[in-house]
C-alpha cells in the first residue's frame, strides 16, 4: 500500500523512537558497508557473510522466538500451528519487520497525518493505538486504506517508549476526544499488541467516556511469557500473571461486573512470536478470533484482520450511537 499523503501534513510532536530507529538503521548500513570495504579484498565470502549478519541478524532472533512460542503453545487451548505454520510465520515476520522498523516508523511516521476537520459521514472515527517499541508509523497501510474509503482516524505516539502503561492514559484521552469531535460518535479503537492494554487502562480510568468497539490485535491481555525477561516498566507490566494485569482486571470487573469485555474483538494467532502462549491474547466474554499461522507484527496487516476490523467501523454507521465503555 502506498504511504503517500493526500493533504498537507499537520504539525506533529517529534518522535524520539523514530530518531532512535533512524540512528539504528543508518548505523547498521554504515557498519555493513564498512565491513564489506574492509574484508572484500581479503575474503569475499567473509565480507558477504558479515554484512548479511549485520543486516539480517534479526531473522535469527525471530527464529528463536518462534521456536519458544511453538514449544509453549503445546499446552495451550488454541489449535497447534505445526512447524510448517511456525516457519511460515517466521518468513512473514522477516519480510514485514524491515518495512515497519526500518522504513515506516523511523522515516515515514509523520506522513498520512491525523484527520482534524469534522466530517459528515455516519461512520465513527478510528483511534489507532500501537504497541511496544512502535509509533504511529506502524499504521500507515491502515491509514492509506481509510483515506481511500473516506473514513476518519486519529492516532497516538506512546512515549516515553519504555514508560509505565498508566502514563499513556492522557495520550489516549486526548486521542479519543479528538476522534469524537470528528464525527460526534463514540470511536472505534484499533490496537496492536501493548496498545490493547493501554486502551484497557484508559477505559478503566475514564469509564464514562463512550467507545463503540475495541479491536485488539495480538495484545497480551493475560501477559506474555517473554515479559519475564523485560527490565523496563511497560515490559514488566506485560508479564504473565503479573500484578499490574491482575489489578487492571479487578478494576474492570468492578466497573462492569456482568460483561467487562463485551465490546472487545480480540485477534490472536497460534504462531505469534511475541505474545504467547496463544490464548493470552484473548479475553473472557470477548469476540476472540483466531488467525492461524500469523506472526506478531504481520498479524496487524493480515487481510482478514484488516477487512473484518474495518467492517466493524463501517457497520457502526448503520447502528444507533452507543455509549459503551467495556
Amino acid at each position: 500500500m502506498s504511504d503517500h499523503t493526500t493533504k498537507p501534513a499537520q504539525r506533529v510532536r517529534p518522535s524520539r523512537l523514530a530518531r532512535l530507529q533512524q540512528v539504528l538503521v543508518l548505523g547498521a548500513l554504515l557498519c555493513a558497508g564498512a565491513w564489506l570495504m574492509f574484508w572484500w579484498s581479503r575474503s569475499t565470502g567473509l565480507a558477504v557473510v558479515g554484512a548479511v549478519l549485520i543486516l539480517l541478524g534479526y531473522a535469527g532472533v525471530l527464529a528463536l522466538e518462534g521456536v519458544a512460542a511453538a514449544r509453549l503453545n503445546r499446552t495451550d487451548a488454541a489449535p497447534q500451528a505445526g512447524w510448517s505454520g511456525v516457519a511460515g510465520a517466521w518468513w512473514q515476520e522477516v519480510r514485514v519487520a524491515p518495512q515497519v522498523f526500518a522504513w515506516r516508523q523511523p522515516f515515514r511516521w509523520a506522513s498520512l497525518p491525523d484527520d482534524t476537520d469534522p466530517c459528515d459521514g455516519a461512520a465513527p472515527a478510528v483511534v489507532f493505538v500501537h504497541g511496544f517499541v512502535c509509533n504511529r508509523g506502524l499504521w500507515l497501510p491502515w491509514m492509506a486504506r481509510l483515506r481511500r474509503e473516506g473514513l476518519p482516524y486519529v492516532s497516538v505516539n506512546l512515549e516515553p517508549v519504555f514508560g509505565d502503561i498508566d502514563a499513556y492514559i492522557p495520550l489516549m484521552s486526548d486521542a479519543v476526544h479528538r476522534a469524537h469531535q470528528l464525527t460526534g460518535r463514540p470511536p472505534v479503537l484499533i490496537c496492536h499488541s501493548m496498545g490493547g492494554l493501554v486502551a484497557r487502562a484508559w477505559m478503566a480510568a475514564e469509564p464514562d467516556t463512550p467507545v463503540h468497539r475495541v479491536v485488539t490485535i495480538g495484545s497480551p491481555h493475560r501477559g506474555t511469557w517473554l515479559g519475564r525477561f523485560s527490565r523496563v516498566a511497560n515490559g514488566r507490566q506485560m508479564r504473565q500473571e503479573g500484578e499490574w494485569l491482575a489489578a487492571l482486571h479487578q478494576r474492570e470487573s468492578q466497573l462492569r461486573p456482568q460483561s467487562p469485555y463485551a465490546s472487545f474483538v480480540c485477534w490472536y494467532s497460534n504462531a505469534d512470536n511475541i505474545v504467547f502462549p496463544a490464548s493470552t491474547a484473548t479475553l473472557p466474554g470477548a469476540d476472540n478470533r483466531l488467525v492461524p499461522g500469523a506472526a506478531h507484527v504481520a498479524l496487524a496487516f493480515h487481510p482478514t484482520v484488516m477487512d473484518e476490523s474495518l467492517a466493524i467501523v463501517t457497520s457502526a454507521a448503520r447502528s444507533p450511537s452507543e455509549r459503551t465503555a467495556a
